[in-house]
């Protein structure tokens, strides 16, 4: 068993593309190993800005042998056939086959051939060009040399195999055992005999740190060191030191200063100016939680001053870009929201849907018809609604796009608005991910769920739905963060009502109207198939949102089939019917029903009818009948006036009282035969199955229950 070491070694890889190649890459090499048929024991893999490399141990010196038998033609088949057969198997005569006989077919040739395994060293040669000409990049080039493309031009490639250099040529490069290091600190080159070596080499005179996790461990401890040292807090950000971790091989963090001047504009302006452009860490004073006029900057290089220079050229490249960010921030103070508003009207939102103008409008009138539903001020709501997208006209947003809301939330109390409507004008994005915080104040709530709602509702109405993986609009986000904003925030209220509701505003009465609201023409089975399907959209998110919680698909199925939209109403019988079924109740009476269902079922299906007539209590003879048909009708109007309250805990027990009775009537002592010789008697008793199952099902519809 021996090792085998890869490096592939260019021109600086992106950062965002490092770490997936590391992985494509040990997983081609795998994976062609083991169809060559050499196990491997263990592996691991690197990757940094020029290089990416993987290193395979308990690697066999070569493939086995393998025998292969092909089947040929009976004996006695015509000459042509035999020749054939001979060919094909690579046989001189047929003498040289083996005959064997099969019962049913008699007498047949068989040829044994026995492929010998191959050397490591030559599979590789073979395997690692073309798994490099079949490199998947998001971006790529050619360099001129060839044809293959590769992210970077490429420069060396080791090779080795059990020490011994894998010889091969991908692209007018030769694989060898030599790689370079660090640029200025270590540039060698290191001739180099595996991995062990290879790291030795690299990590010590070579000034690379080879592993991800190595870096990221070194700056993230030596960011906060020297911020901690300097009476400062570093401002953690998981996605910036993932970046900079692709960027520098010898990683050495310096603390920065700029100009405090800048500490006038919103601090969000600055971070983002910091990590957008420069990749620099901002930096806290713990002791009021503001940002302080510093920054930390990772550089790739171990100058001899401590970073002085390249701190101070950092400063000033930093300062350019804060001046840009000031002069945007006086401008657009200046204008104001209410300013650019009307520009929006000169933005298409979707051509079948109008402009953004056309959307604020819409977002305005569903915002304020909410306000009743969340709590929240009419009138604020529909100011916060009007303002919300003004900034995405701003020279701020037009700059820096992730600002949009965060900046309109600042104009806005620049100009004096009410901080609830500049926080929902911040809000009404959210959230906009799995880790995003939900609005909880009234207003805000109002108008986030009125632009998702009117977005959902438009792309409905136009039939653009998200298909397969293709989302290109957000829908599905939308609609989960709806079910989060309304669960989070415990609003109950109708999606189906408000749906309807909305779809009005882009319905055409009259085919004449050129209104950018109407979107076709009033029908009432277009209406009811738009706002079907898009409740439908609105149960998957759900389903997504409970399982990510912990409940049972089934179960949420179950209750859906009932045609609830409240959502907060839907969790709530979810979670009792749950917590009902996982008493012994509850299981038994499951069983029970579904007992019942499939007689019912069976009969329904034999007589082509249904069984939901009166039950005859004067047909009641057996003893098990009459308690089941008491209980059931007890427990039906307990369970029901339980409904009405919204308790779907009492009423989950109200149906808990029928386990006996079930019992009793299918497996007691007097238990019941359904299917009596007199049909009147058959069907009163398939009738009080069915009143049975109907009281069941006003809780959930339990045939979607799995059990």
């Amino acid at each position: 068993m021996a090792e085998l070491f890869l490096e592939i070694f260019c021109e600086e890889i992106p950062a965002r593309m490092q770490a997936k190649a590391e992985r494509d890459l040990r997983d081609a090499v795998l994976k062609g190993l083991g169809e060559a048929g050499l196990a491997v024991e263990t592996s691991s893999s690197m990757s940094g800005p020029r290089r990416l490399a993987v290193s395979c141990t308990g690697v066999p010196a070569g493939s086995d042998d393998v025998t292969e038998e092909r089947k040929g033609p009976k004996v006695g088949a015509p000459d042509k056939a035999v020749e054939g057969f001979l060919r094909g198997a690579g046989l001189s005569s047929i003498d040289e086959a083996e005959v064997r006989s099969d019962p049913k077919k008699g007498d047949f040739y068989v040829a044994k051939r026995t492929i010998p395994g191959r050397a490591t060293a030559d599979i590789v040669a073979e395997l690692i060009p073309d798994i490099m000409r079949g490199f998947h990049w998001p971006k790529s080039m050619r360099t001129g040399r060839g044809e293959m493309r590769w992210v970077r031009p490429l420069q060396r490639i080791v090779c080795l195999f059990d020490g011994k250099i894998v010889g091969f040529e991908v692209d007018g490069i030769a694989s060898g055992d030599e790689t370079e290091g660090h640029r200025v600190h270590g540039r060698g080159p290191f001739k180099v005999s595996g991995a062990k070596d290879y790291v030795a080499q690299l990590e010590g005179d070579g000034h690379v740190l080879l592993t991800r996790d190595v870096r990221r461990t070194k700056i993230d401890a030596e960011a906060k060191a020297i911020c901690e040292k300097a009476g400062l807090q570093l401002v953690e950000d998981k996605g910036l030191l993932e970046e900079v971790v692709g960027l520098a091989e010898w990683p050495v963090e310096i603390l920065g200063e700029m100009d405090p001047v800048f500490l006038e504009l919103p601090p969000e302006v600055i971070q983002l100016s910091m990590r957008t452009h420069q990749k620099y860490f901002a930096v806290r004073d713990p002791k009021t939680g503001a940002l302080a006029p510093n920054f930390v900057v990772v550089a790739n290089i171990d100058a001899a001053d401590g970073g002085k220079a390249i701190a101070a050229g950092n400063r000033k490249v930093l300062s350019a870009r804060l001046e840009d960010g000031r002069f945007f921030w006086e401008n657009d103070k200046k204008t104001g929201l209410d300013a650019m508003a009307p520009k929006l009207g000169k933005i298409d939102f979707k051509k079948e849907l109008g402009t953004v103008a056309d959307k604020v409008e819409r977002i305005a009138a569903l915002a304020r018809e909410l306000t009743p539903k969340v709590g929240a001020d009419a009138d604020l709501a529909e100011r916060a609604a009007r303002l919300a997208k003004a900034d995405l006209v701003s020279e701020m947003v037009y700059e820096f796009p992730e600002l949009q809301g965060v900046m309109g939330r600042y104009y806005a109390l620049e100009a004096g608005e009410d901080a609830r409507v500049a926080d929902a004008v911040r809000d009404h994005y959210k959230p906009q991910g799995p880790s995003d915080a939900v609005p909880s104040e009234p207003v805000s709530i109002a108008v986030a769920l009125a632009d998702k709602l009117d977005t959902l509702v438009g792309f409905w109405a136009i039939d653009e739905k998200p298909t397969g993986s293709k989302d290109p609009f957000a829908l599905r986000r939308a609609a989960l963060g709806v079910v989060r904003v309304i669960l989070e925030n415990s609003i109950s209220i109708s999606i189906k009502e408000i749906s309807e509701a909305h779809l009005s505003r882009l319905l055409v009465q009259d085919p004449s109207d050129t209104d950018a609201f109407a979107v076709f023409h009033s029908d009432h089975t277009v209406e009811y198939k738009v706002v079907a399907n898009l409740l439908s959209f609105f149960a998957d998110r759900l389903k997504q949102y409970l399982r990510d919680q912990g409940q049972r698909h089934d179960l949420i199925d179950a209750v859906f089939a009932l045609g609830e939209d409240d959502l907060v109403l839907i969790v709530k019988r979810v979670e009792a019917l749950a917590a009902f079924l996982d008493s012994e109740d509850g299981a038994n009476l499951l069983a029970g029903y579904k007992r019942a269902a499939n007689i019912l079922r069976a009969e329904e299906k034999k007589d082509k009818r249904a069984f939901d007539g009166a039950v005859d209590e004067s047909k009641l003879g057996a003893k098990a009948e009459k308690a089941l048909h008491a209980a059931v009708a007890k427990a039906s109007d307990a369970a029901e006036a339980a409904l009405e309250k919204e308790d779907f805990a009492a009423a989950m027990s109200a149906l808990a009282s029928l386990r006996a009775p079930v019992d009793a009537f299918f497996d007691g002592p007097d238990s019941v035969m359904v299917n009596a010789d007199e049909a009147d008697i058959r069907e009163n008793r398939l009738n009080l199955l069915n009143m049975m199952r109907a009281a069941i099902g006003t809780v959930a519809d339990f045939s979607k229950i799995e059990g």
